[in-house]
């Protein structure tokens, strides 16, 4: 029988000598392994296990419910974020609202490179939207998780380097190790119909796309947020607002007016 990996988070309640050694019998007397440990928010304390026997976690679940000096938050299968917090030190925040939506400060970035290079490791389409004001690091980020997953990026278009319109690929960019860029203030301002029809070809692949500004992207496209796997906001700080109106003039302005780059 393999081994399987659990998440195991918990919060202290008393925090005496000696509490994290009483853990780690326990967990030895189930024959449970500790893989990683970290703490993962204020006094919280996450660990990724590995065990053989399903059944010692629900043992293992039922001990830790009855301890007075610890508060059990999860013991599950660990997801993405999981993974994440304990390799980061640093929990993952999302919207309360919509889950799906997870939030960076500029600060995170190695936690948002990483996160995102995770994703990008995973067969199969993904369609990641990407939100922030000009110059908080969203394409610098993209890229920079490419490099991580070693994947190969291509611009569809963009503003990274010279204004890009991309109107087809060349036979060799069809590749779902790659990982498509899209910026959809770009398309939406500049974009004719072999570029829509070519993000529609893209869109059919079964590999990551990511798309700049999502909320512009879908108001010229047959798409919606609902197509979206992930939405990631990235801010300079928690507070700050993410407003669409003045990232399209400072994009327009900052080029001097937009010009075609076809090829």
């Amino acid at each position: 029988m393999e081994r399987t990996e659990w998440y195991l988070e918990y919060e202290i309640q008393i925090n005496r000598p000696g509490l994290l050694g009483d853990i780690s019998s326990l967990l030895g007397m189930l024959s449970i392994n500790i893989i990683t440990i970290n703490g993962v928010e204020n006094s919280r304390r996450g660990m990724l296990l590995l065990s053989k026997y399903d059944e010692n976690i629900t043992r293992l679940r039922s001990i830790l419910q009855t301890m007075e000096t610890i508060k059990l938050f999860k013991l599950r299968k660990p997801k993405l974020r999981d993974k994440m917090a304990v390799r980061h030190g640093k929990y993952i925040h999302t919207d309360s609202d919509d889950r799906k939506t997870i939030r960076f400060v500029r600060d995170e970035l190695g936690l948002l490179v990483d996160f995102m290079a995770e994703l990008y490791k995973q067969e199969g389409h993904k369609l990641i939207g990407i939100r922030g004001m000009p110059r908080v690091g969203k394409t610098e980020s993209v890229v920079a998780a490419s490099v991580c997953a070693n994947k190969r990026w291509l611009f569809v278009s963009s503003t990274m380097i010279k204004q890009t319109v991309r109107s087809q690929l060349i036979e060799g960019e069809y590749n779902t190790d790659n990982i498509y860029i899209v910026d959809g203030v770009v398309s939406k301002r500049k974009a004719n119909e072999k570029h829509w029809q070519l993000i529609r070809e893209i869109m059919q692949l079964p590999a990551i796309k990511v798309v700049e500004h999502p909320d512009i992207f879908v108001q010229s496209t047959e798409y919606s947020m609902d197509d979206f796997d992930y939405i990631i906001e990235l801010r300079t700080d928690k507070d700050q607002e993410i407003t669409y109106e003045s990232v399209e003039k400072q994009q327009f302005s900052e080029q001097g007016g937009f010009s075609m780059f076809d090829f």
